[in-house]
């Protein structure tokens, strides 16, 4: 989801603020409960007082479009890829 939304000039992460640049889980979200299933597969989406509405609309077009996409990859994929047959 990072590289599919850095190709419409979306930047996101996958770690927690404080951790900038770590390919570390968040641990924030460890901390919190949520499964390791879960924590891996957050991003983190960073707005301040220069995010536009318009930049705002345009995650909201493209992002859809990405995860129904990664649903289909990741349903297709789970049919027992790696199974011994």
């Amino acid at each position: 989801m990072i590289l599919a939304l850095d190709l419409y000039g979306v930047g996101i992460s996958s770690g927690a603020a404080c951790s900038s640049g770590s390919l570390e889980p968040s641990h924030v979200l460890a901390a919190m409960g949520l499964s390791r299933e879960r924590v891996e597969g957050s991003v983190r989406f960073s707005l301040g007082r220069g995010t536009t509405p318009e930049e705002i609309d345009r995650v909201l077009e493209v992002l859809p479009p990405i995860v129904e996409r990664m649903r289909r990859v990741h349903a297709g994929s789970s049919t027992g890829v790696g199974a011994r047959t």
